[in-house]
């Protein structure tokens, strides 16, 4: 006999949501995004370092040094330690909001409803939604190009289709991504772990072959592309804002990962273990491999596919190639699929199912870059190039994005005291609908960084956008939940 009300249970720590009719007829709950039960948490530290350094190792990482250095006006001793310092400043909203996806096994859609509105969750949840999909469609071009070097590699007489070999490549590696998240958390868990030692390897195989290439005094010594006599702080401090502002999606929806974590200890140390340094070192390697490119291939290149492709070795070339591909599949699948699939959901969880979900996903990513495949295949023609999107529109877009992370911290940790109601998360009766708190400590730092574009007086909010985002969207949403009159009582169903 199925029980009337939906139950909660608490084991070790960890809750669990034994689904009555309720929850299961209630149109905002579908069992994709339904809390995970507690035997379904398999994931150790170590899987979780795993996905940290299967994500961290990809090609943006590998060029961020020479983001820093191009765009941002750093010394390269500059640039790497912008690098290491922003991966550890993320990892404080990267723990903390992952605590409510392990206790309550909850995705990143499920817990805005706390903050944002069962149904205002939508609106966080789509603005991270079109971050992720244009990330997809970047790495997943980055992955085409890699098929296309592979099969050139092979077979002599596809290196004579050029821009439409790329666009083929794009196209198999658009279909694999879709088909590993399709399969589910755990085809994405041991993706993670098995490529997480092939990519170290591979990083450390380049290494080799770069430093004899390479003086690192020389290149360290290397002055810095900004005004002489300019304070490095400004220009350092923009830099750190923008390396924050490149894990500050995953920041968001860490949920969607810490909800299959065994406890809190192992989502911590799994995070520590796998981020920071991993970042650091890849990206290292790509400015160590850049600075050596001209030994080793006659012109300077920063991206390491285009690198290793003037290999004149097809052997090596085809291993390497497989290598990146495994790699920037290992990225593209957690990081910029899973989040858009589980927002997806979020707008009509009867309706839209996972597959819809990652199918959905996969169209958008695709029609991102469709001005880029139009280039590719010679029916455009543009001077807007991929790294600028990249440079500038995705790391800039992110960097809006504070706010939200400032306001789930607070809301979680001060507001509701780390404690929800899981069944309610499901249900219209415990949560508003839309909760107008949330939205304008989400709006008035917006405004105000959008606002600063157009005042030098004020630029630095601009520049600093993450951090100035997440401090005054999480000190506005507390400052509105304390002045509000009447503040519900949300308890946990177990309690």
């Amino acid at each position: 006999m199925q029980q009337s009300r939906s139950q909660v249970t608490e084991r070790d720590g960890l809750y669990e949501l034994a689904a009555g009719p309720d929850v299961l007829d209630s149109p905002r709950y579908n069992p994709d995004i339904a809390p995970t039960q507690v035997h379904e948490r398999t994931w150790n530290k170590w899987h979780i370092t795993a996905l940290w350094v299967g994500m961290s190792i990809c090609v943006p990482t590998y060029t961020l040094g020479g983001v820093l250095t191009a765009y941002f006006g750093l010394s390269v001793g500059e640039a790497l330690l912008a690098i290491l310092l922003a991966n550890i400043i993320v990892l404080i909203p990267l723990t903390l909001n992952a605590f409510p996806g392990t206790k309550y096994g909850i995705p990143f859609p499920v817990l805005l409803r706390s903050s944002f509105g069962v149904i205002g969750s939508n609106v966080p949840c789509l603005i991270r939604a079109v971050v992720a999909c244009g990330w997809f469609g970047i790495q997943t071009m980055f992955g085409g190009l890699a098929i296309h070097l592979l099969f050139g590699s092979i077979f002599e007489g596809w290196k004579s289709l050029g821009g439409t070999g790329e666009v083929i490549g794009f196209m198999i590696f658009w279909t694999l991504n879709l088909w590993v998240v399709l399969r589910g958390a755990e085809s994405i868990k041991w993706l993670e772990t098995l490529s997480a030692p092939l990519l170290v390897l591979v990083g450390a195989g380049l290494l080799v072959w770069a430093l004899p290439n390479v003086s690192m005094s020389e290149l360290l010594a290397q002055p810095a592309n900004r005004p002489e006599g300019a304070s490095v702080t400004s220009y350092f401090l923009a830099g750190l804002t923008a390396m924050v502002g490149f894990w500050a999606t995953l920041s968001l929806n860490i949920p969607d990962f810490s909800r299959y974590a065994k406890s809190q200890k192992d989502q911590i140390i799994g995070q520590i273990i796998g981020l920071p340094l991993t970042m650091f070192l890849f990206a290292a390697l790509g400015v160590v491999l850049t600075a050596a490119s001209a030994s080793l291939v006659g012109e300077t290149v920063s991206d390491p596919v285009t690198l290793i492709g003037h290999i004149q070795s097809p052997g090596w070339v085809a291993l390497a190639m497989a290598l990146i591909i495994v790699a920037t599949l290992s990225t593209n699948t957690a990081a910029n699929i899973v989040s858009p699939t589980n927002d997806f959901q979020n707008i009509a969880p009867k309706l839209i199912n996972r597959t819809k979900a990652v199918m959905l996903t996969g169209v958008i990513g695709l029609a991102l870059m469709g001005h880029e495949l139009l280039k590719k295949l010679g029916l455009l023609v543009s001077d807007l190039s991929l790294e600028s999107v990249y440079s500038n529109w995705l790391l800039g877009y992110s960097s809006l994005l504070g706010p939200i992370a400032g306001i789930m911290v607070v809301d979680y940790f001060l507001i509701k005291k780390q404690r929800l109601d899981l069944a309610g998360l499901y249900r219209d009766d415990v949560y508003p609908a839309w909760n107008w708190i949330g939205f304008v400590a989400f709006a008035v730092p917006v405004a105000l960084t959008l606002m600063s574009l157009g005042s030098s007086a004020f630029s630095w909010f601009y520049d600093y956008g993450w951090f100035t985002g997440s401090f005054f969207g999480g000190l506005i949403y507390f400052a509105l939940c304390s002045l509000r009159s009447t503040q519900p009582a949300v308890v946990d169903s177990a309690a």
